[in-house]
Parts: C-alpha cells; structure tokens; sequence
C-alpha cells in the first residue's frame, strides 16, 4: 500500500481533550476520530488494528471449541423483562420504541438473548456442553465517557456463553476459556494479571478479571505483598475484627447541635475530631422491601457489592430523602444507629468494632451524637466486612502481608453464571435420569476495541505507538528518503519481495522530508522498517530497522527479506 494512496491522516499535536497516552497516540495517529462523546470513528489504519485483535481472539476461541454466532444488537424488552433487568441493569439501557411502540434495547450484553436462542433449540442433555460466542457492537449508557476506546458508549466486544449439564461441565468450560483467555492476552502482548473481581450487573460466581495494570487505569486493584492475594477494588475483601472492645465504663453520649452540617467534612472540622472518630450510617433499602443502615468509619466507603452480599439481596439502593427521615425520623445527612426501630436492620463494618466515644448523627436535623460507644446505645444485627479496601490495610489471606493499590485497565472478565439467566428464561433441558433441570451457564467477555487502547497503554512510548507484530496494521514500513529513479526502482523492488514472503507493506512514497516519514512511521508504530535513502547510491545498501527498540542492520536490497526474518524474531 502506497502511503500516497491511502487514507492515515496524522496530527502534529493531539486534541486538548485527550487524557491518556492512548488516547492521545490513536488521535495523532491517525487510527479513530471522535463522533460524538464515547462514541468514535475507526479510520483505515484503526480498523485494520481492531481486526487483527479480533482475529486472534477468533482463533483461540475456535481452538478452545467455542463457535461463533452473530446475534442482534436491538434486543426486545420482553426478554430483559424476564431476566429482571430491564430496569436494574447498571448503566441504564439505551432504549427506544418502533413504529409499533413496541420497547426495545440497544445490547449492552447478550446474556438473554443468547440463553433464548438456546432455550427454544436444546432440550436435551445430549446437546451439551456447547459454547456459543460472537464479536459484535455493544452500547452502554456510560455517565461519563473518558480515556479515548477506554470508557465509551459503543465498542466491540467478544462475548461467549457456555452450556452445561451441570457444575462438574461448567467447570471444564470456565477452566477452558481462562486458557484461551492466557493465550489471547500473551498473543496481543498485554501483560495482563488476573484478579478476583465482582459480579456486578451481570451477576454469578467466581468472577475473574484480566487487567492490564497502567497508571492510566480507571479500576484500582489490590495485591498483597506477600502472598499473591489480588482483588478488584470493588471486592477486595478486608480482614476482620478480632473483637469487639468492651466499653461498659464509658459515659453517656451528648447530643450537639450542628447547624446546616450534613457532611463528614463539616462535621469533624465542626467538632474538631478526625474521620477516624466518626461512624457514618448510610440508608439503604435491599430488593426494595428491607430498610438496611450500614455503618462504616468516617474516612472510609461504603463498598455496595459488600452490602448486597452481606444481605443476600440482588439489589440495594441508596434510600430516598422521604425513606430516610420515615425510618430514622431525621432528615437526609444526619441519621445515626442510636434509637433507631426494629423495622431497620442496622449493619455494621469490622472496623466499628475497635472504635470508642466516637460521633454517629443524632437522627434529627441540625444535630450529632458525640461519646457514642457500642453495646450500651446500640448493638448492630449483623456484622460485615462493609468498607472499600484502603493501601496499607493487612492482607485478608496472610498474617505477614499488606495491601497495595495498583490503577489498572480491564481486558477480559469471565464469570461461573449457574442457573440465574436459564431459570428465568426457562432454558431446561431433559437429563439422562429423565428430570427436567436448567442448563448450567458461563459467560466470558473481552473488550476487543479497549484492547487497541490497552495495547498502546502498555507499549507506546513518547514517540508513538509500537505495535506487537501480530496486530500491527501494517508489519513493514518501507520509508524512500530519495525521490530519484533508483530509489523508486529500489523501494518496488523491496515491496514486491516483502509482499512475496507474506509480509504487509506500507510504502511511504510521498513527497515529504524525511522527518516527516521517519515520525509519521515512529507515531504509527510499524515493527519494522526499512529505509531506501543515501546509503543506496553510496554503499548499495538500505536500512533495516526495528521500532521497539531501534535495532537496526544494513542490507542489501536484495537481503531485506532476510534481514526483516531476523528482527522480526523480536518484533
């Protein structure tokens, strides 16, 4: 391909809304343009990247027996209705009525259309285990797009979806794609580290994620430094208590009066204590018939996927302003545990089991509790590890070990689904006893367009992109630095011999200086490069270059082929 030919418009300097390296690479480079916000363009030089990551992850998914399948992106309601996700999924759904009113939904996932389409075509055992998977545009109602292909509202995605007869197959299928999971992410060169991580919208059980730890993540993960423990942030798990101090000598709590001071920051600086001494209790109403106050220390976050779990629920909320002031007879901002009636189960993190005379709110507006202390003003029901983990906290598996944060992007999540989506859309099958039971389910997914960022996040340097050989969009760069008869000739030469060994060549033939080609092909990030300029005429001889390292060799015309075999090696 002649670079005169083709369509790779370069910018000198990023947009000012770029804000990550990733971001700001594929813009200059050429690879996508913004449409609108979250939402962007793939120009020739970016589909041809997304293509070849959706190659490899197409191999391995057919080497790990899965098999593909294209399903619709506009999703009736009726089958949202009958998962229960119509309303609950997180983001909301993009939804739209046709000619008919009929509702429907843009697929941010395809849990319910896949089980449907397998509910009405297997029902016996003797059809499984099957793993159907597609490559297809998603589209999630994201607050806040950011980073470029990180957060946005349309993307690629691979989703599969196993089938079993039972949890000993469902098994074998998760420890299949984990596998081809490895495979893919060492074949797209994303040094990825898996972690234990939440369900969330999706739901299910031994939920793994791949992240590609980068300062410019947006997740946070923990490790221990001892023992290997990693966790998303979102259920990094925190050690307990190891008792409840006893406090029976301590005086009775004194109400104050805190004017217009609803926040834990204005409260302490109010009071002139530290976060560490105040309790929030924070209202949440579970599967919309449980009135739940959850207490954790001032300085820490309520972790709600903690919540959800300690209580069972599918689902928690954060109460209304009218359900906060009818439980606790308070307004908004200044409930509190002390007095509060039977119809709130009041939950209490760990940590609040070591605190003393600490302040809590006085459930009535304008006020605080100061000297509060368990046991003597209240007892909690149910005790949970509640908070979000913190740097520094001890290590949940280990004596020795601490908690590290590390920002990181997710690549891949693969999840153990059970019966949850073949209960609800009545995906049964005959087993070999002849009941009837639900199909046992798994769901495995990767961010194909998030890996063409991932892959500059963790490769790119200040000059541009370097892509692993493998999903490069174009493998050889062949840069003529001459315009005369001989280097043009030289230059078809090299690009025909290329092309004939399999190689794919972009020839930069254009009318530019030479540091225009040799940054345009540094800011693309070809592996390999070869340079047709002065050395030509003087020693017969072109360069041969690499570009994650700048490695680089002299060659005949005649030897470049050879010459590009030996560094592509490494490329």
């Amino acid at each position: 391909m002649r670079v005169s030919q083709y369509h790779m418009p370069t910018l000198r300097e990023a947009p000012a809304e770029a804000d990550i390296p990733s971001h700001r690479l594929l813009l200059r480079g050429g690879f996508i343009r913004p449409l609108s916000t979250g939402v962007f363009d793939f120009l020739p030089l970016g589909l041809r990247v997304l293509r070849k990551i959706e190659n490899v992850v197409r191999e391995e998914m057919d080497r790990a027996g899965a098999i593909e399948v294209l399903l619709p992106a506009m999703q009736p309601r009726e089958v949202w209705e009958k998962s229960g996700r119509w309303e609950s999924f997180v983001p909301p759904l993009f939804r739209f009525q046709d000619r008919g009113e009929r509702w429907y939904a843009l697929g941010p996932t395809h849990e319910e259309v896949m089980t449907d389409l397998v509910s009405r075509d297997v029902g016996s055992y003797k059809q499984l285990p099957i793993n159907l998977y597609q490559i297809q545009v998603k589209f999630r109602n994201e607050p806040r797009p950011r980073a470029g292909l990180i957060r946005v509202r349309e993307f690629i995605m691979k989703d599969a979806y196993s089938f079993d007869v039972d949890r000993a197959g469902l098994d074998r299928s998760y420890d299949g794609m984990y596998d081809a999971y490895v495979r893919i992410f060492d074949r797209l060169g994303l040094p990825t580290t898996v972690v234990e991580a939440e369900a969330g919208s999706i739901g299910g059980s031994d939920t793994r994620e791949f992240m590609l730890l980068t300062a410019s993540g947006e997740d946070t993960v923990y490790m221990c430094d001892e023992c290997g423990y990693k966790a998303n942030a979102e259920c990094a798990e925190v050690r307990a208590a190891e008792a409840v101090r006893d406090r029976s000598g301590h005086g009775e709590p004194e109400m104050v009066e805190t004017p217009g001071m609803s926040t834990v920051a204005a409260v302490t600086e109010f009071l002139g204590v530290e976060g560490q001494q105040l309790v929030k209790t924070l209202i949440y109403v579970a599967d919309e018939d449980k009135l739940v106050a959850a207490l954790v220390r001032g300085d820490r976050d309520l972790n709600e996927a903690k919540l959800r779990k300690a209580q069972g629920a599918k689902d928690v909320r954060m109460a209304t302003p009218d359900e906060i002031e009818k439980a606790t007879g308070g307004p908004m901002g200044y409930s509190g545990p002390v007095g509060l009636g039977d119809g709130v189960l009041v939950i209490a993190d760990y940590e609040i089991g070591e605190m003393e005379d600490f302040v809590t709110g006085a459930n009535k507006a304008d006020a605080h509790l100061v000297g509060v202390n368990l046991g003597r003003d209240f007892q909690p029901r149910q005790w949970a590890d509640l908070r979000m983990a913190s740097p520094g906290d001890p290590c949940p598996r280990c004596e020795e070990g601490f908690l590290a944060g590390h920002r990181a992007i997710e690549l891949g999540h693969i999840f153990k689904l059970g019966t949850k989506y073949s209960e609800a859309m009545g995906a049964y099958i005959d087993t070999e006893d002849g009941s009837k039971a639900p199909i046992v389910m798994g769901c495995y997914g990767i961010g194909v367009s998030r890996c063409v960022a991932a892959i500059v996040e963790a490769r790119g340097d200040d000059n541009g992109c370097v892509w692993p050989l493998e999903v490069a969009p174009f493998g050889v760069a062949v840069l003529q630095v001459e315009p005369d008869e001989a280097a043009t000739k030289a230059a078809e030469g090299i690009v025909a011999d290329l092309e004939a060994a399999g190689y794919e060549v972009l020839w930069d033939d254009r009318d530019e200086r030479a540091g225009v080609k040799f940054k345009d092909a540094d800011l693309i990030g070809i592996p390999l490069q070869v340079v047709v300029g002065k050395k030509l005429a003087a020693e017969g001889t072109v360069e041969v270059r690499r570009r994650k390292d700048k490695a680089q060799t002299l060659a005949a015309p005649a030897d470049v082929v050879a010459a590009i075999g030996e560094l592509a090696k490494e490329a």
